[in-house]
């Protein structure tokens, strides 16, 4: 079993920030562009230290107290949490860019795992001061609350992926989705590589491993994508996007 995080880390285990939010070239993703320098120097003063986190490592662990949320400044993650049945659900990806730790929220507890699929590092900010200055300043506020959206969005539109459409169906929008995410981030998005295993992949998309296999080896067979192990050429995007609209118009 990965180890996880320390409850309390050594100062070797934290790098204190060589480029903050001012200087980050993911600034215009984790953050909104109206923000001046005044208002992002005291967000910068926020975080402090930045984690790095091994391939496997857990980032927290359901169940944890809720203290930080963590913008991801390089790597892969994954959230996965316990069954009743005593499997675990993938429940998201996370790539740079984005912040993990929202969950907890509510609860002031973890309810999921984060873990990484790469080695990463991500910028750890205390919740309880982030909120305070959101208060401070509305256009960080009303981002942050944008970004809670979106994740309410996400999981709607995953509720929909495991109700209502079929296994090709669920990969199209899996893949277009990814290409959607990368692009953002300035990297190609027809030609990447999967960070997730295919099983990791089922289980996000409510499939059978071997289903995730087989709909591969079909979209490599129509021409809808090249497949050489992880690494994903998508040859036909048309169709891929042709799929969901069909989907869309036959609920």
């Amino acid at each position: 079993m990965p180890s996880s995080i320390p409850a309390r880390t050594t100062p070797s285990d934290l790098l204190h920030l060589g480029t903050v939010c001012s200087q980050c070239n993911l600034r215009e993703l984790c953050l909104p562009v109206e923000l001046s320098e005044i208002e992002i120097t005291r967000l910068d003063a926020l975080i402090e230290t930045r984690r790095k986190i091994k391939r496997g490592q857990y980032l927290y662990r359901a169940g944890a107290p809720f203290a930080m949320i963590y913008a991801v400044k390089t790597g892969f993650f994954k959230n996965d949490a316990l069954l009743e049945d005593g499997r675990y659900q993938v429940t998201g990806f996370q790539m740079a860019g984005e912040l993990i730790g929202l969950d907890g929220i509510g609860s002031g507890i973890h309810t999921c795992n984060s873990i990484a699929l790469e080695d990463s590092e991500v910028c750890a900010v205390p919740f309880t001061q982030l909120e305070q200055l959101t208060s401070e300043i509305p256009t960080l506020q009303r981002h942050l609350h944008r970004i809670m959206s979106r994740e309410i969005v996400r999981d709607h539109g995953v509720m929909l992926l495991l109700g209502t459409m079929r296994a090709e169906e669920r990969l199209a929008a899996f893949l277009l989705n990814l290409s959607q995410r990368f692009l953002a981030r300035g990297y190609s998005p027809l030609d990447f590589h999967l960070r997730m295993t295919r099983e990791e992949i089922g289980s996000y998309l409510g499939l059978k491993l071997e289903t995730v296999s087989r709909t591969f080896s079909h979209f490599q067979e129509l021409g809808i994508i090249s497949v050489q192990h992880k690494h994903v050429t998508i040859t036909d995007v048309g169709r891929i996007r042709a799929m969901l609209t069909r989907q869309a118009g036959h609920p």
